[in-house]
């Protein structure tokens, strides 16, 4: 039995679960994006460069679990929108000075930082209400770090600076436990 348009059905729900989520002072600056079947080897591929260029073996065996999956669902935001309300998480004294190291200094890495503590948060919740929604779907799925930094590179969230993917399958056995 094919699965491929339940999982996109499930992913949409997972979605508006994030769309959802309580975000801090009820701004929303999350990013959502959804891969059928189609689109998922060019993630796979992504984080199989990645894993090249940093020696993270473990992006090379997420992107085998991107292959056994029917979908992904990755989510983002932009950390680089602050709040004002100046409350340090961040490193800097101010929200102001966090935008300003920005400016000056913006950091090459996986993610682009500094991160608002807040809008980090935001993401935290909303891909949690994502996988609760796959839970009670009954939809296996994982919560995976290389495949939101996959999704950054190759742009597939333009507005965020953090992001998580969350692969989708229905088997007969989690194709994302016992790795």
């Amino acid at each position: 039995m094919e699965f491929s348009s339940v999982l996109l059905t499930a992913a949409e729900l997972m979605a508006v679960s994030a769309r959802t989520a309580p975000k801090s002072k009820g701004s929303d600056v999350i990013e959502i994006a959804i891969l059928g079947p189609d689109q998922l080897e060019s993630l796979a591929v992504e984080m199989e460069e990645i894993s090249a260029l940093t020696g993270m073996k473990f992006y090379l065996r997420d992107a085998g679990n991107i292959r056994q999956s029917g979908a992904c669902l990755l989510i983002g935001a932009d950390g680089m929108s602050t709040l004002g309300l100046n409350c340090g998480a961040c490193g800097h004294a101010t929200c102001a000075e966090m935008k300003a190291s920005v400016d000056i200094a913006p950091v090459d890495s996986l993610y682009k930082g500094p991160v608002c503590a807040l809008r980090s948060t935001d993401l935290g919740i909303a891909v949690g209400s994502a996988v609760k929604t796959a839970s009670t779907l009954n939809i296996d799925n994982r919560v995976m770090f290389s495949a939101g930094t996959a999704a950054l590179a190759l742009g597939l969230l333009p507005h965020s600076t953090i992001a998580f993917g969350i692969p989708l399958s229905v088997t007969g056995k989690s194709p994302y436990f016992d790795r």
